[in-house]
């Protein structure tokens, strides 16, 4: 290796106090030095949901496995953050907002990494085992040996905000981007779309808004009808001319900034103009022809295409409102004609809560099935990080 190699390398990763790797992004587990060592009690589970607009950590403790249900644990802190979706800002960024809103969540609960027990990182642009794997192997290097590590896409977090932590159904995702992901009660899983909006997520929060940017233009050019979207968006920006709006545009060509005109798109709409009405219309299209496309994938509707199903509905661009133009509701609208079987539902709790339940279940029964088959005294060597009251109650006793 050459010297200047290992320099950047021993400039990039250096040891905490545990011999847990720690990236220098700010110093940011500095907080665990003044903190007194662990108690031996039970420990604590973070779950994540980042995506292109926010990232969200939410650590929940480590009830065992008597507790009820997963849905009743108390949140012992929320952090929240920017963006962590490697690919709009980047791997080396993504992981340091990851990093970070983790460690926010447990100095805010008084809680450091060696009572973490699990962690489900669910986050957009993990499309891919390769970016499974890649995570996993960072996340490695901020967490002890013991702690039981999940990586997923963030609809699946969505999908299991509204099921209490169960992975079965259909999530529908529509805020900046947008994706379709289901799984069936044995496990097998599809998505569709989510692939950005380069390669065409036009039912997102971004395609809805960058076809009305589109259309301003080309009624600007007089290649196009004239839209009331013209006046309103210039308007909204603060902008003389349609001819600023391709500056604008690609002054900071963020998929958060553009989509957040959609609300405009919706007001157009509302107020008669057809042109906003037909973005609006091929969104819900799109958002339809997503969940369809999962649905019938996984035969989550059944033979006879009536079993019941829930679809779990999340994002800016889905909300209920007092509007006439409820895009949400009309993708449920569309969809019950095909599925009669279809159960929306809008979930109660953030994402990130999903994630926190999907954890806490992953690692209860990992657990419950390692400690049945291990005898007291392995039990103990075996899995030391859980002290006897825990094994008990993991295994029922």
């Amino acid at each position: 290796m050459k010297l200047e190699e290992k320099e950047k390398e021993e400039e990039e990763v250096t040891l905490d106090v545990g011999g847990m790797k720690r990236y220098r992004n700010g110093e940011i587990w500095d907080f665990e030095l003044d903190m007194p060592m662990a108690d031996g009690g039970a420990g604590v589970v973070l779950g994540l949901d980042g995506g292109t607009t926010s990232t969200v950590c939410i650590c929940m403790p480590l009830i065992p496995f008597s507790h009820s249900q997963p849905e009743s644990l108390p949140i012992l802190a929320r952090a929240a953050a920017g963006c962590s979706n490697h690919n709009s800002v980047g791997e080396t960024a993504a992981r340091e907002t990851l990093e970070q809103v983790m460690a926010d969540a447990l100095s805010k609960c008084g809680s450091k990494r060696s009572s973490v027990r699990a962690v489900c990182l669910a986050v957009s642009g993990v499309n891919h085992p390769t970016d499974q794997q890649r995570i996993l192997g960072w996340l490695r290097d901020i967490f002890p040996s013991n702690v039981r590590l999940y990586v997923q896409n963030d609809a699946v977090a969505a999908l299991a905000s509204g099921t209490m932590g169960k992975l079965h159904g259909c999530v529908l995702i529509a805020g900046t981007g947008t994706i379709a992901y289901g799984f069936t009660e044995d496990g097998k899983e599809a998505r569709a779309a989510g692939a950005g909006p380069v390669l065409g997520d036009w039912g997102s929060g971004y395609g809805i808004a960058a076809q009305a940017l589109t259309a301003v233009v080309k009624a600007h050019d007089g290649r196009g009808p004239d839209t009331m979207l013209t006046s309103s968006i210039l308007k909204t920006l603060g902008l003389s001319s349609a001819d600023e709006l391709i500056g604008w545009t690609y002054a900071d060509p963020s998929w958060a900034r553009i989509a957040a005109l959609v609300p405009v798109v919706v007001s157009c709409a509302e107020a008669g103009d057809e042109v906003a009405n037909k973005i609006l219309l091929a969104s819900v299209q799109e958002l339809v022809s997503s969940v369809k496309a999962v649905v019938e994938r996984l035969g989550l509707c059944g033979q006879d295409g009536k079993d019941a199903f829930p679809l779990v509905m999340v994002g800016g661009v889905l909300e209920a409102n007092r509007r006439r133009w409820d895009i949400g509701k009309q993708v449920v609208s569309c969809l019950s004609k095909h599925f009669p079987g279809l159960l929306p539902i809008r979930p109660k709790v953030e994402p990130a809560v999903g994630a926190a339940w999907l954890a806490w279940n992953f690692f209860i029964k990992g657990c419950h099935r390692e400690l049945t088959q291990l005898t007291a005294r392995e039990r103990e060597g075996n899995l030391s990080f859980l002290n006897k009251k825990e094994i008990n109650q993991f295994i029922g006793d």
